[in-house]
């Protein structure tokens, strides 16, 4: 039987660009070997593209990625619809090619970047443009998840329960740093959580607890993004998480897990740091399951499958909650679209249990049922637009608008 040529797409121009290089070479270490062909499609921070064996290692990228390591090809998409092809180009001076050939050919991809330009819904559309199957959420939901200021707003037109916010942008704190601080206090007062909009692995996350700390957090926060979300804080909080795997209505949900934070705040070195930078989010300390009774873990669950559903998730989602432990009030955090480590850790607890080989075979089954479904839409309507226009200054080109 033919192989699956399986494409595992990871790096690019972020911020989590080192945390991608971990989740995806952790991964391709489990792929079965008997049904794929895995093809590691590597974007430096400066968003060339290269494949190659040496990919798969992690000492290719220690202490920085070396593209002098015999075997690494950089390569260009191509982006004509059902190619799959990474085209390798021999190039004769500075701007003549003198031959091209195809590196390799993808069936499928399994995308593993976190944060902007590959987690956002850009690579995801580059996918859509290439007509390839690929095992991550789309492009509207992965901006979304993305995007923290609106994924909120969002959230909150389904009705989902999130902790009350204030969106600014950095030209407001630019013009009167000041006048942004008195809002936030007006609205939120204290304690509060700083966090850039577009950005994961809580870099540039703060907690603020007064005027000058909070100043400093939202300086902080602003090096990051332009557009910056400050959330209320929960009093004695209780971090839960949630994956769930599949796509339209061919999902499961996974255990829920209690992260141990030490502290208020469960930052980029509780996660990939302290934790065991070579192991991504697997390492973390966690209790799971969570304790947090059967009522409180059969709503955090619901929750995740309405939110995977309401963005039209696919492949593996991971959705973060809060619980105020003086309350028992449930909120949500975000929605992570490509998680850490796929969330493997999850499954391999739940039941029914799975292997990171089995996940991975469920994550391109959902690639592949959704580009099947996809591909019933009618896209060939014609209309008799462009037997009727016109080109030219004239005026009433009756037809050329619809």
């Amino acid at each position: 039987m033919k192989k699956t040529q399986l494409g595992v797409m990871f790096g690019s121009r972020s911020c989590e660009h080192e945390v991608s290089i971990i989740s995806a070479v952790q991964m391709m270490k489990h792929v079965d070997a008997d049904t794929y062909d895995t093809i590691p499609v590597y974007i430096s921070q400066e968003g060339i593209w290269y494949t190659g064996e040496p990919l798969k290692d992690i000492e290719t990228y220690v202490p920085q990625f070396n593209v002098k390591i015999p075997g690494i090809i950089p390569v260009q998409p191509d982006v004509s619809a059902r190619s799959g092809a990474l085209l390798s180009y021999e190039r004769k001076g500075l701007r003549k090619i003198s031959s091209r050939s195809i590196a390799a050919r993808l069936d499928c991809v399994i995308p593993i970047f976190h944060g902007l330009h590959g987690e956002d819904g850009s690579m995801q559309g580059l996918l859509e443009l290439m007509d390839l199957p690929y095992a991550s959420t789309g492009i509207a939901g992965s901006a979304i998840a993305m995007d923290k200021i609106l994924m909120k707003q969002c959230f909150r037109s389904f009705g989902f329960p999130v902790l009350r916010d204030v969106a600014l942008v950095r030209s407001d704190w630019r013009r009167d740093a000041v006048e942004v601080i008195k809002a936030v206090e007006q609205k939120l007062g204290y304690p509060v959580f700083v966090k850039p909009a577009n950005l994961g692995s809580s870099i540039g996350v703060s907690r603020a607890d007064d005027f000058q700390s909070l100043s400093d957090a939202l300086e902080l926060a602003f090096c990051y993004d332009r557009r910056v979300m400050v959330e209320e804080a929960v009093n004695r909080p209780i971090e839960v998480n949630c994956a769930v795997l599949g796509y339209d209505r061919d999902v499961r949900v996974s255990v829920v897990e209690m992260p141990i934070t030490g502290g208020s705040l469960l930052g980029f070195s509780d996660k990939y740091l302290n934790a065991g930078g070579s192991k991504g989010m697997a390492s973390l300390s966690r209790v799971v399951p969570a304790p947090i009774g059967e009522a409180m873990t059969a709503r955090v669950q619901e929750l995740s499958l309405d939110i995977f559903r309401a963005l039209d998730c696919k492949g593996v989602v991971r959705v973060d909650f809060m619980i105020d432990s003086m309350t028992d009030n449930l909120t949500i955090t975000e929605i992570n679209a490509i998680p850490g480590s796929l969330s493997f850790y999850l499954w391999a607890k739940s039941e029914p249990r799975l292997s990171y080989k089995e996940l991975i075979d469920l994550m391109v089954k959902s690639a592949f049922d959704a580009y099947a479904e996809k591909n019933e839409n009618d896209i060939a309507h014609r209309s008799d637009i462009l037997k009727s226009a016109k080109l030219g200054g004239g005026k009433g080109h009756k037809g050329a608008k619809g």
